[in-house]
């Protein structure tokens, strides 16, 4: 563990916050030293006659060139979209996701023994391509983080609504870490706050979703099956203005698993460089499958049952919360 890592855990008003919004900022969480070497290993990943060029900001500007594209599934390179998936089991990237900081967090929130990642293991996306362009869900049989995630700049691509969605595979918080600093406007996670408490009661299942077999014979469906009242809720956040996810490398935000999302447009002149990870407890298997009915914290550590999800306005405006005002 690096001597930077914040090991405290969090606040009562941290944990306070993360009940009623669905999300919690954590600035400085993790090492810097440690997410330049997983930068590192991203630029090492690519092919020796790649276009992009670490030392080439112009040649950072997406999207891909037709030469430069990869579409395997462990190493995305398409459109202003550079995912390793790889990497997602590499030491030196579980170290920072699954280290000391951030696995204590998660204990103090899930409240259980927590699912533990496999060094060198399965990386997400080892059985295929993602819906809709394939026929699988890449999360099936990950081992460790989901990966180092990139998004290239715009330049001078139009301007884009924000449209939010929640994640298909069962897991319980999600986090993302920043790499490098990340302007607003730069690409970073966006969230729509409370919207965990809107849509959990619109899921099928607990921690999982009903999903339609892909059949070569029958390409119109497959995947994930969502019900109107999800849908509606969906529209109707999409008229809301999320919160923006930006800072600097260690940054960290951590998210519910029904928190509505999504990966931020870049409209600036860096890659939006973060790694994305999840933690589930070992009760998972058991619990996916149950109603959505009852207290949605039922799961959860005591602590986190019983919090009164009270904090202060200037809390809530240091967590960019909108129009803050104090939660009793």
């Amino acid at each position: 563990m690096a001597a930077a890592e914040q090991i405290s855990g969090l606040t009562a008003e941290q944990m306070a916050f993360f009940k009623a919004q669905g999300y919690l900022l954590i600035p400085g969480l993790l090492d810097v030293q440690r997410c330049a070497e997983v930068r590192d290993l991203m630029w090492d990943a690519l092919p020796e006659n790649a276009a992009l060029s670490r030392h080439d900001p112009s040649s950072h500007v997406g999207p891909f060139s037709e030469f430069d594209q990869d579409h395997d599934s462990l190493h995305v390179r398409e459109g202003y979209r550079w995912l390793n998936r790889r990497l997602g089991v590499h030491p030196a990237v579980v170290d920072l996701v699954y280290g000391t900081a951030l696995t204590g967090i998660a204990s103090q929130l899930l409240g259980d023994t927590l699912r533990e990642p496999v060094v060198n293991g399965t990386p997400m996306g080892s059985r295929g391509p993602a819906w809709p362009g394939g026929p699988t869900d890449p999360a099936l049989g990950t081992q460790g983080a989901r990966g180092v995630y990139c998004t290239l700049p715009y330049g001078g691509k139009a301007r884009e609504p924000d449209r939010c969605h929640t994640d298909g595979h069962p897991f319980q918080l999600g986090v993302v870490a920043l790499l490098d600093e990340t302007p607003s406007d730069g690409g970073a996670f966006k969230v729509w706050p409370g919207s965990h408490q809107r849509l959990f009661p619109t899921f099928t299942l607990r921690y999982d979703q009903p999903r339609i077999p892909y059949y070569d014979h029958l390409p119109s469906f497959k995947g994930i099956v969502h019900n109107q009242a999800y849908l509606s809720a969906i529209d109707e956040l999409n008229e809301q203005p999320p919160i923006e996810c930006w800072g600097g490398a260690g940054d960290v935000v951590i998210w519910h698993h029904r928190l509505a999302h999504m990966a931020g447009h870049n409209y600036s002149n860096v890659i939006r460089q973060a790694v994305l990870g999840d933690f589930s407890t070992t009760s998972l298997d058991t619990l996916r499958a149950r109603p959505p009915q009852g207290d949605m914290w039922a799961d959860w550590s005591k602590a986190m049952q019983q919090s009164a999800e009270t904090y202060s306005d200037a809390f809530a405006r240091q967590q960019r919360l909108p129009g803050a005002t104090s939660q009793t």
